[in-house]
This record gives structure tokens, sequence and C-alpha cells, in this order.
């Protein structure tokens, strides 16, 4: 929207004249004027300190007055902070900071003529100079486009200004160079504690910062110091964190960070600059090669306007989602570099991941729980330890709002709609405020209605202060986006710019005939005709005209980042958490009950004596008569434990996957979550494996003493097979954390009961059959059967049919017994370990490195 200058007021209405920044406009008093950094707003400022929207000047048919509307930083006038202020010829006020803010002067108007019309930098769009582009010709694909010449200055000392993606015109300044937010002055020796408490010299309002997070301290020597204060989430000098209660000094270049503010010292001065949204994004050279030297991603480069909604599309197999992952820094471009306001994602990632927000494709939430108790556990990890209740249930009550969850808060999340699913993962990033949001295939699956209810929901967040960046098939909605990315097929750029100039550029009507040209021309150079287009010399043939952040980067360290909850505090709410979403399925809860109860019946169907004691001897030979009936019942106990152990675990991660990887980048403890998994099912396990071993062996004859707990001997018989399904269990999450879809796990859990039942040493003799036996070693239910053996005197039970030597893991002794135990324990720890380091290979790639 242009400014309406030098308009000539009505009769006896006082005309004003508003002068900023050099620039000056006649206001008519028919109509008010929006101030901010809206480029749809009326006198656009670029300044970080001023909001979307910040004021309104009008008349109000009596005087002038200008109108705070709610901003950030506020409107002030000699000094004061103001709502509402007559002003008038002679009067100024500031915006954004009562000192150094922009400064608005208000004089009358000299002389009514009108003015040339003007347009705020943001408003301009393209330049008219520009020659319109030209569809193909008849006959595809085109030839390679020209570059086309740049136009020449507009007028004396007028030169153009093109539209440059994260700098130039329209976009804020590089950073450093940007004006600070405000700053403080230091004095010798001062100390200058930051934190969310109000005592503290500088207040940080910001649910990311630890009540007493850091102290500047100004040594006697002039030197200034960080220390950190056992922050939760950490400080950052350069985006390396600084050891926990440890101190870095600072020189010239140093930036240092704390939640979304970051701070650098400039003399006796201390300049803060708070993220509120105003950042420049921007992908270069963006090359991901892959085994065999094959490139899935090609020198890919893109500026993102601060604060608006950007869509990339493209056929499958234009790497729309290798592209989200190494803008993300999931999985880090071999080539190029990533810049969130000029500083190098990948090598400042510990900080800067709390600065973006990421949903996923797949729901990033439990869905048996309900919409505020989903966020409620996942505001309990990201948000620091000293975080109140209070204070989290405020951030979870102004985000619920400002999406329309509200009237849905209590309800499960399984029972929304498809949109309102998404909604919700959108809100369950929106709890940390970040400046820049990326989505992959939000409307995935929903019908057209939907699909535009998500894409508005995005227009409003790029309109709130966000950035927004969705990954998408749907090309119904474009038309609400900024600017739109089109991946041609190989994984290069085809064009970056308006949606509405795109269809034009390509010289087609509709988006499937594009598509269809991708497809049919695939060894055609759409990279090429791209940089050599007019729209590459508009939109991104700047992108490396302004140099990255230059501050001393020390060496990649391999100190982990800092986490927001210490482990004891994550493992609980993990517990907590899991604990209720098992408390709310009914459904597992049910055959975790009925599971154990049929397994451990169906041992009740072998009856042969219902002893499991040695028979009589064989009067001719002196020789004991093998019980049968004992090595068939321990078969059918060990069996069912194996196999509720195993289908208890064996889902868990997979269908978990997109949440830990979430979670895990904005910094979740990796053991914490693994032991969560552990001692949840591993109680579920236990359990059951008490009530198969109860129900195996109460109503049987079995030894009045065992080796171990005297006289309870049932108790001492179901040890083993408890400890079998806990066991199982652990390989059950071995199996979950290899496979890469749910569908694999079911043939690997019957392969895995059924390896069980062969080398329990029921069914053949194990000793002594060499290589067999070795092998057996491996397998939780050897270990187990002759535990229980052991309590039962297998050797006198079943004796080796061929008189061979009789196995030491079945001896009637307290060392075999014992030795039994700890290899099932062994085996445990080993699946741990494996578990652990297979889930590191579903993390961040830029966090393993």
């Amino acid at each position: 929207m242009g400014l309406l200058g030098g308009q000539l007021s009505g009769a006896g209405v006082p005309e004003l004249v508003l002068e900023l920044n050099g620039r000056t406009w006649t206001l008519d008093p028919s109509r008010s004027y929006t101030l901010g950094r809206d480029p749809q707003g009326d006198i656009v400022l670029e300044d970080a300190r001023v909001s979307w929207r910040h004021a309104t000047v009008s008349f109000n048919g009596r005087s002038w007055v200008v109108e705070d509307h709610g901003s950030t930083n506020g409107t002030f006038a000699q000094g004061q902070r103001i709502h509402q202020l007559e002003i008038g010829s002679g009067s100024a006020f500031h915006l954004g900071n009562a000192t150094d803010g922009p400064r608005v002067n208000l004089s009358g108007a000299q002389a009514p003529a009108a003015q040339p019309q003007q347009q705020p930098y943001a408003a301009q769009g393209a330049n008219p100079g520009w020659a319109q582009q030209s569809p193909p010709q008849a006959g595809w694909p085109p030839p390679q486009q020209a570059a086309p010449q740049v136009p020449q200055q507009q007028g004396a000392g007028e030169p153009h200004m093109r539209q440059v993606p994260g700098g130039g015109a329209g976009a804020p300044p590089v950073y450093g160079d940007r004006s600070p937010t405000t700053f403080h002055q230091f004095s010798l020796g001062r100390v200058m504690r930051i934190g969310r408490a109000l005592e503290n010299e500088l207040v940080v309002s910001d649910l990311q910062v630890s009540r007493h997070h850091a102290e500047f301290h100004s040594t006697p020597d002039g030197r200034m110091e960080i220390r950190d204060l056992g922050s939760h989430n950490g400080t950052y000098v350069n985006g390396q964190p600084i050891p926990k209660g440890g101190s870095v000094q600072l020189g010239p270049t140093d930036v240092v960070g704390v939640g979304h503010s970051t701070f650098r010292i400039i003399g006796d001065r201390l300049e803060e600059f708070v993220d509120t949204g105003e950042v420049s994004f921007s992908a270069r050279h963006l090359t991901v090669t892959v085994d065999g030297g094959k490139q899935i991603l090609k020198d890919v480069s893109f500026g993102v306007p601060e604060k608006s909604l950007i869509a990339v599309i493209g056929p499958s197999g234009s790497g729309k989602s290798t592209l989200l992952k190494a803008l993300t820094g999931y999985r880090p471009a071999n080539q190029g570099d990533v810049l969130y306001d000029n500083r190098n994602l990948y090598k400042q990632f510990a900080e800067l991941r709390q600065r973006i927000g990421l949903v996923p494709q797949d729901d990033i939430l439990h869905k048996e729980l309900t919409v505020k108790k989903a966020l409620k556990y996942a505001a309990k990890l990201r948000f620091p330890a000293d975080t109140t209740p209070a204070e989290r249930e405020s951030r979870i009550d102004e985000v619920l709002r400002e999406l329309k969850l509200d009237i849905h808060k209590e309800k499960k999340v399984t029972s929304l709609s498809g949109g309102q699913r998404k909604r919700v993962s959108v809100a369950l990033e929106l709890l940390t405020k970040p400046s820049l949001i990326f989505l992959d295939e939000p409307t995935s699956g929903l019908d057209p209605g939907m699909d535009r209810d998500v894409m508005q929901l995005l227009r409003g967040l790029a309109d709130d202060g966000r950035t927004v960046l969705v990954v998408t098939h749907s090309v119904a909605e474009l038309a609400i986006c900024d600017k739109l990315l089109v991946m041609a097929p190989g994984g290069a750029v085809a064009y970056f710019g308006p949606p509405e100039e795109a269809l034009n550029f390509f010289g087609y009507d509709t988006w499937a005939d594009v598509f269809s040209a991708f497809e049919n021309y695939r060894d055609y150079d759409w990279a090429g005709r791209w940089k050599g287009s007019q729209h590459y010399q508009m939109y991104a043939a700047d992108i490396d005209a302004i140099a990255p952040q230059s501050v001393q980067m020390p060496p990649m360290q391999a100190m982990k980042p800092p986490k927001p909850q210490g482990w004891m505090s994550q493992f609980v709410t993990l517990v907590r958490r899991y604990a209720s979403v098992i408390a709310s399925d009914k459904g597992f809860l049910a055959l975790t009950v009925i599971l154990p109860a049929v397994l451990g019946a169906v041992s009740l169907l072998i009856d042969s004596g219902n002893s499991l004691l040695p028979n009589a001897v064989n009067p001719k030979t002196g020789r004991i008569i093998p019980n049968g009936t004992a090595t068939t019942v321990l078969l059918i106990l060990a069996v069912g434990a194996c196999f509720a152990g195993a289908a208890n675990s064996v889902r868990e991660l997979i269908k978990e996957r997109v949440i830990y990887e979430r979670e895990r980048a904005t910094g979740l403890s990796r053991s914490a979550y693994l032991m969560s998994k552990v001692f949840v099912l591993g109680v579920v396990t236990l359990l059951q494996g008490l009530m198969v071993g109860v129900i195996g062996f109460a109503s049987r004859e079995i030894p009045k003493e065992g080796l171990v707990l005297g006289t309870a001997t049932m108790f001492e018989l179901s040890i083993p097979i408890m400890a079998l399904g806990f066991t199982s269990m652990m390989f059950g999450l071995v199996i979950s954390s290899l496979v890469k879809t749910a569908e694999k796990t079911m043939p690997l859990l019957v392969m895995f009961a059924i390896i069980q039942v062969v080398f329990t040493g029921c069914l053949f003799t194990l000793n002594g059959a060499v290589g067999v036996n070795e092998f057996s070693y491996l397998m939780p239910s050897r270990w187990a059967v002759a535990a229980a053996g052991a309590t039962l005197d297998f050797n006198k039970i079943s004796p080796p049919k061929d008189g061979g030597g009789t196995d030491p893991l079945w001896e009637h002794t307290v060392g075999a017994w014992s030795l039994d135990m700890a290899a099932l324990v062994v085996l445990g720890v080993i699946c741990g370990f494996f578990v652990a380091r297979f889930l590191r290979r579903h993390e961040p790639e830029v966090m393993r490195k």
C-alpha cells in the first residue's frame, strides 16, 4: 500500500507534515496512517525495536492523535511511555526506545502543492523498469534465457534498489550493524546479572532463560567476562556453550547468547539484541551428496524475507525433504552454509536450535493424551527446571488462544480432525516462541477445506511476526504465500520468487502442466534456465552480497549442549508422560493383563501327575525316570514370557521416532528417554512375568525348598520367568530401534520367539553340541530355563538320554543359579547399550558431529 503524500486537507483542518528517517509525508486528515514494520502499512520502519503494527496517527475531528497499539517496546514522548497523545506542529515522539528509537518529528504543512507519491521500501516489490517475463514459445523445452541487463538508475542521485532476500532494501541490516534493542552502561568493577527474575540487573522476560542465568563482570584491568550461573539452557559465546558455572573472557567481536537475546560489548556499553523475528535466513550453495557420489541437492541458494510465508514445492525426487533437513541442521549439507541472522546454523546449532521450530509430517505428540496434557509435558521438557507451573500454564494457555485451540484443550488428540491435530503440533513448537518455523507436508491427507485452514493458519503465524517455510504438495493455496521455491528433479532450484509470477515464468497455465514438463524433460537444465532469467536477477542474484557475521569461531567442541532439564527431572517427566499414555490406552491395558493370563493358562493343559519333581527310580536300571511334564511346562512358560516381553516393546521406539527426533533436537537426554522406556515397560513386563509364573507353578507340586529363597520356591521359580520377560523386552527395543517401519516388527517378533523355543534346552540336549551350545548362550531363554531348572534340579528330572554328561547350567547349586541370572542381566545391559547406539542414528546429524 503506497503512502498518500501531499494531499490537501479539508478547509479549516490543520495540515501536518510527518518527518522520519529523512523522509516526509503530508498527512491527509480524512484517513489514518499506520506506523510499523508491516510492509503493507503506511509508514514502514525496518527497526527491530518497532512492532509489526506499532502505532497509528490520525485526526479525530478535533486534533491529531498518535495511538500505540500495544507495541512490545512502546511509544515515548518526552521520555514517558504513552498509549494515546494529542500531537501537533513542533511535537515529536520515539518508537521502540525513549532515547535512541526512531524519532518522528511533526510540523505544519509548508506548501499545499501535492508531492509525488512515495512507496515504503518493503512495498516497492518488483521494479517497473524490469521487462515482463515472456512465456516460452511453442516447442518445449524453451531455449536458455539470456541474463537481462540491469536497469539503469531511476534518476539523478536515486539508484534503483533491488529486493535482496536476506539483506538490502526491504530487509533488516546485517547482524551486528542493526540498532540494538536497548543498551546498558558499565562501570569499572561492576557486576550485571542476567535472568528471568525481577531482582536481576538485566531482566530478560523469556522462559528459555533461567531465573538467575549469567553475569557480566567488568574486571579492574578493564576486561569483560561472562560467567554462567548454572543455567539450564546454557550461556553461549559465538554460538558455543560455555561450561556450566564457568566463565569466558570476551573480546570486542564476541557475541553472548542468552535465550532469545544476544549481547555484545562496545566500549563501556552492553548492547542487547532481542530476537523478535527480525532475522534474515538464507541458504547458500547447499549441495548434498550421498554414497556413490550422487547429488540429491545441487547448489541451492535462496534468501527468506523476514516474517513471511514461503512455500517449497516440486515433484517427487526433487529433494524437498533433503532440503528441509539441510535447512534445519538435521542433515547438514556436504557443501554450503545455512545462515540464521548471518550466523552459521551448523556451527552454532547448540544455541540457534532454540530459535527454530520444526513440525514434521507425522504428528509430534502422543495421540492418547488430551491437548492440554500433551502441551504440559512438552513445556515441562523444553523449559528450564526453575520455570514454575504457573509460568508454563500461562504460556500454554496463550498458545492455545492464539491458535484457537482453547475450546479443544480437554479433548484427546486422537479425537481431533486432521487440521486440528496439525494445529496442536504447531502449538507445541510455538511454546518456545521460535522466530523461524519449518513445516513438512502439513496438509498431507487433508481435504481441500482443511488444506485452506492450515495454510491460512500459517499465513497468520507469518503476519504475527514469524518466518514460516512450508514444504507441500498442495498448490491450491500458494497465492497466500509471499515467496515460492520450486525444486526441479535432481534437487536444483527451478524458480524462486512471488507465487503469482511462477506459472508465467514456466509458460504454463496449471501446475499439473509444470510438473508434467519436469517429468518429461528430466535432463533439461532447469537450474540454468532459472539462473539466466530476469527473476533470478530480481530475487536471488544478490544472495552472496552480504557476508556472514565475522566473529572469531572456536573449533567445534566435543562438549554436549546444555539441556533445559537435569537428567533426573527429564526421566521423571518422561516416566509420568509414558505412564499417562499407557493409562489412557484401555486396549493396551487390557492386553497386558489378558496376554500373560492366557499364556500362563496354556501351561495348565499339560497335566501328567501335576508334579514338577523327579519321578521314581527304575528298579531294573537304578536310574530316575524322566519327568517330561517339567520340561514341557517350563518350555511353555518361557516362550510365553519371551513373547509377552518382546511384544510390549517391539513397536515402542519406531512409533515415537518422529517425537524422539524432535525432542532430542530441543535438548532431550537420550539416556533419560531410554531409561524411561526401560523403567515403565520393565515394571509392566515384570508383573506379567510374575503372573505367568504364579499361574504356571501355583497348582503343581514343586520342591518345598529352593536354592536361594528357602521355602518361597514358587517365587524363586517365577524370578527367572520375570527376568526372561524383561530381557526379551530389551531385545524388543533393539528390534524397534533397527526397523524403519512398524510393519516390519511383527515378522521379527515371531522369528525371535521361535528362536527362543529352539534354544531353551528343553527340546534337545544343548550341552556338548559344539557351536550350537555356544550360540545358545546369546539366547535369554537358555539362561532363564537353566535358572529355573537349577531350582528344580533338571539334571535329575531330565537326565541326558544318551548317558552323556549333565548340563553345568542346570546344576542344583546356588552358584549355577546365580550364574544363570547374572547372564540374563548382562544380556539385558548389552541390549540397552545397542539400543542407545541405534537411537543415535535418529538424531540431528549436526549433534552427532
